[in-house]
């Protein structure tokens, strides 16, 4: 896998973990840490041979967000460029939240401490949390004068609903890990020298089936909230025929076809 400064990437059994490495930083996102993160994504969604990805950080934090040092020196550009600089940013961290939303295969975010802010929000752009005991959440952008901008205004109402995402984005508390797990911020606890482990674990179970089927069947579900009945059913319709040439259904048929054929033929020859 590639060398990065401030990420580590590494692929085992066809999971891929992508570990946040900024750690006497608590793993908050520098320009440099995000154009790594970008390229990192990138990769692993072209990569046939990865089948999940599991995201993590190093050291005591998961992540702690958007860096305090480059907000300073947003605020230190020319009074004329801090609105087109700002914009130029956010438009870097809206490609690296959804490249992990849009990951055509199954993401995993196993949160191993405090996840604040972006980290939040980038916990709540895979399919999954993973949360260990000393796991905590909080969308912090209020006390910095800033709306949830990494997406959390769309993913936490999702997973929690409205009245409570709004509870938590306008008093920016912290969740503790257990609190996570029962408003269905996290969806599974482990102890926090089993947590990536069994996220790994977890990820490549996931990742058993079809690629083109789960990538497809991804791409829809994400989508599902914002589109009416028959728009799910038609887009169901046009990923089902490219399933139908795929071929892993055209291998899943014939091994069943033959597995039939075998219990026959052994039921006609005890028969005779």
């Amino acid at each position: 896998m590639a060398e990065y400064e401030f990420i580590k990437l590494e692929s085992q059994g066809g999971v891929a973990t992508l570990t946040l490495n900024r750690p006497e930083k608590r793993n908050a996102i520098s320009d440099a840490l995000r154009s790594e993160l970008i390229d990192a994504l990138e990769r692993v969604a072209q990569d046939r041979a990865i089948r999940a990805l599991v995201l993590t950080g190093a050291g005591a934090g998961f992540c702690a967000g958007g860096d305090v040092a480059g907000m300073r020196d947003r605020m230190q550009a020319p009074a004329g460029e801090v609105a087109f600089n700002g914009w130029s940013r956010q438009q870097r961290v809206h490609h690296a939240v959804d490249l992990l939303f849009r990951m055509p295969k199954p993401t995993i975010a196993a949160v191993n401490g405090a996840a604040a802010g972006l980290g939040a929000d980038m916990a709540l752009s895979c399919d999954f949390v993973m949360a260990s005991e000393a796991a905590s959440f909080t969308w912090s952008y209020i006390a910095r004068g800033l709306i949830s901008d990494g997406g959390g205004m769309y993913f936490l109402p999702r997973r929690v609903g409205l009245p409570r995402a709004k509870e938590l984005i306008y008093s920016g508390r912290k969740v503790a890990a257990d609190e996570a797990l029962r408003l269905g911020i996290a969806d599974r606890l482990a102890p926090a020298d089993e947590l990536l482990a069994r996220a790994r674990a977890w990820a490549a179970e996931l990742a058993g089936g079809s690629p083109t089927a789960l990538a497809l069947s991804k791409s829809i579900l994400d989508q599902s909230f914002e589109l009416s009945a028959a728009q799910v059913f038609a887009m169901g319709s046009q990923a089902q025929g490219i399933c139908y040439t795929s071929g892993e259904h055209r291998a899943a048929v014939e091994a069943f076809l033959e597995k039939t054929a075998q219990a026959r033929r052994g039921r006609e020859g005890g028969g005779s």
